[in-house]
C-alpha cells in the first residue's frame, strides 16, 4: 500500500465484506480503492487460486443478492458466504448494507444477516455505521437522513425510500427499524458520546457475550473519522458488522489521519468512448431523470414491454425486439438504453402486481424475472456488437446482469459518480475480460449520468 506506514498495518487483509446487492458492493470497493487500499470484488466465493492473481489486495468483497431475499434464503445461503470470507482472516467481516437501510422482516432482513454473521467472528460487539456524508446520508441520535437535490429528509419522509415498492421506510430510527428484524440487543453511541473522551467506556458498558449491535452516529467528516477510529481500535480478535459503505469511508478517514493511506483520496479519470449501452430496472425518480436526459440528448431509449417480457410465450420475441433496436443504434453510433420503468409513478410500477399476476408470478418472482430479462438483453447485445463499456441501473438488475455475463471479479478502473465507479471485469472468457461496467444504484448520479459514463466525466 503506497503513501503510508507499512509497519503499522496487520499482516493480510484488513477487511472482508459481503454486499447485499451488486451496486452496493461496487460502492464499498470504490471507497476502499479511492482511499489507497487495493480491493477486489468477487462474484463468487473467493478461492486461493483467484486471490493469488492479486497479491497486493488488502480488501476482498463478495457481491450478493440478499437485499431482495427472504430470511429462509439467508439461512440457507449466508452461512457459507460468511464462512468463506471469515476464513480469509481479516479482522473485520462486514455485511454491506445500503446506505438507505433497505430491509424488512420479510425481505432483505439486516437483523437476520447479523444473527447469522456474528457467529463467524469472536467480538463482543457488532458495530454498525450507516451514515456516509459523501453519499448524503447522515445519522443523528439513531435516526437516518438522506439529502436529495440539496434538501435533507428523514428517511421515513424521503420522497423515494418512504415509497419503495418492496421495502418502504416507515421508521427513521434505525434502532426501532432493526428491532423488528432481530431480538438482539441494540445500543447506540450517538454523535455527542462519540466525541467524548469516555467513548471507550461507553462501548465497554454496551459490549457483552450476547454480542449486541452498537450503532454509531455519523454526521460529518469529524464524526466519520471518530467512528472509524472506534471500530478499528476496538476490533479486538475480530468483529462482524452490518454497515453501509460508511464503514469504508470511516476506516479510511481514520487511517488517513494516522498517515496510513494517502492524504488525498482519488481515482483515475475515465477516458471517453464513442458509444455505451445501458439496461435499467430501477424505479427511482433519480434514474428516471437520467433516462429523460439521455432521451433529450441523442441516446436511443427503448422501453421493455413488461407484459410481453414476463409472459413465457412472448418473452424471447420481446428480448429480440429490444436487442435489435439497441444493436442498430450502436451500429449508427448512438448509445442505447433499455429500461423497464421510468420513476415510481410509471404505470408499469403502479400496475406491476397485476402484470405479475397475469404471468402467474408473485411480485418477487416477477421482479427477478425482469432482472433476468434485462441480463439476457445485455448479454445478447454484447455478443452482437463491439461494445466495451456498459451500465446497469438498479441494485437487483445489476446482480442479475453481472451474474449472467461470465464475470469472475471486478476492480475499480476509474471514478464516475460517488457510489458508482467504472469497473474493470475479470473473466476467463476473452470476450468479457476487460469489459468496462458501471453498476448504478437507483439514487446515484446526476441528471447527465449516462452521458458522463460515455464521455468519461466524473
Amino acid at each position: 500500500m503506497s503513501g503510508g506506514n507499512q509497519a503499522a498495518w496487520p499482516d493480510g487483509l484488513l477487511l472482508a465484506y459481503y454486499g447485499d446487492d451488486f451496486t452496493g458492493s461496487t460502492d464499498a470497493m470504490e471507497a476502499m480503492t479511492a482511499a489507497g487500499v487495493p480491493t477486489l470484488l468477487c462474484l463468487r466465493p473467493p478461492t486461493p487460486e483467484l486471490l493469488a492473481r492479486f497479491p497486493d489486495v488488502r480488501c476482498v468483497g463478495l457481491a450478493g443478492s440478499s437485499r431482495g431475499r427472504s430470511p429462509q434464503w439467508m439461512d440457507d445461503e449466508l452461512p457459507r458466504a460468511f464462512a468463506s470470507l471469515a476464513a480469509l482472516g481479516a479482522p473485520i467481516l462486514q455485511y454491506k448494507v445500503c446506505s438507505t437501510f433497505d430491509s424488512s422482516p420479510q425481505t432483505g432482513s439486516i437483523g437476520r444477516a447479523i444473527d447469522i454473521g456474528v457467529t463467524h467472528m469472536r467480538g463482543a460487539w457488532s458495530p454498525m455505521i450507516v451514515g456516509a456524508p459523501r453519499l448524503k446520508r447522515y445519522q443523528a441520535f439513531g435516526n437516518l437522513f438522506a439529502a436529495v437535490e440539496g434538501e435533507g429528509y428523514r428517511l421515513d419522509r424521503h420522497p423515494t425510500m418512504s415509497r419503495h415498492p418492496v421495502t418502504p421506510m416507515n421508521e427513521a430510527d434505525l434502532r426501532v427499524h432493526l428491532a423488528r428484524q432481530t431480538e438482539r440487543r441494540i445500543g447506540l453511541i450517538d454523535f455527542v458520546q462519540l466525541r467524548s473522551p469516555d467513548v471507550h467506556e461507553r462501548l465497554n458498558a454496551l459490549a457483552n457475550d450476547d454480542t449486541p449491535v452498537v450503532m454509531i452516529d455519523v454526521l460529518d467528516e469529524d464524526t466519520l473519522a471518530a467512528a472509524g477510529k472506534l471500530v478499528w481500535e476496538a476490533r479486538g480478535e475480530g468483529v462482524f458488522t452490518a454497515s453501509s459503505s460508511g464503514l469504508q469511508y470511516a476506516l479510511a478517514a481514520h487511517w488517513r489521519a494516522n498517515g496510513l493511506v494517502p492524504r488525498t483520496p482519488g481515482l483515475p479519470q475515465a477516458s471517453s468512448v464513442d458509444v455505451i449501452a445501458a439496461v435499467s430496472g430501477s424505479c427511482s425518480p433519480v434514474t428516471a431523470g437520467q433516462i429523460r436526459w439521455a432521451r433529450d440528448n441523442g441516446f436511443c431509449v427503448e422501453r421493455l414491454d413488461l407484459r410481453r417480457a414476463l409472459d413465457a410465450r412472448s418473452r424471447e420475441a420481446e428480448i429480440e425486439r429490444v436487442v435489435g433496436i439497441a444493436a442498430r443504434a450502436v451500429s449508427e453510433g448512438r448509445s442505447p438504453i433499455v429500461f423497464s420503468a421510468e420513476g415510481p409513478d410509471d404505470p408499469a410500477v403502479l400496475g406491476f402486481d397485476d402484470i405479475a399476476a397475469q404471468a402467474a408470478l408473485n411480485r418477487a418472482e416477477a421482479a427477478r424475472r425482469v432482472g433476468e430479462t434485462l441480463a439476457d438483453v445485455m448479454r445478447l447485445l454484447l455478443d452482437r456488437t463491439p461494445l466495451r463499456r456498459v451500465v446497469v441501473a438498479g441494485g437487483d438488475s445489476s446482480g442479475e446482469v453481472a451474474s449472467r455475463l461470465g464475470i469472475t471479479a471486478l476492480s475499480v478502473a476509474a471514478g464516475m459518480a460517488p457510489g458508482a465507479p467504472l469497473c474493470r471485469a475479470w473473466s476467463a472468457d476473452p470476450a468479457r475480460d476487460g469489459l468496462e461496467i458501471v453498476l448504478k444504484g437507483g439514487q446515484i448520479g446526476g441528471a447527465s449520468f449516462f452521458g458522463n459514463v460515455r464521455d468519461g466525466a466524473s
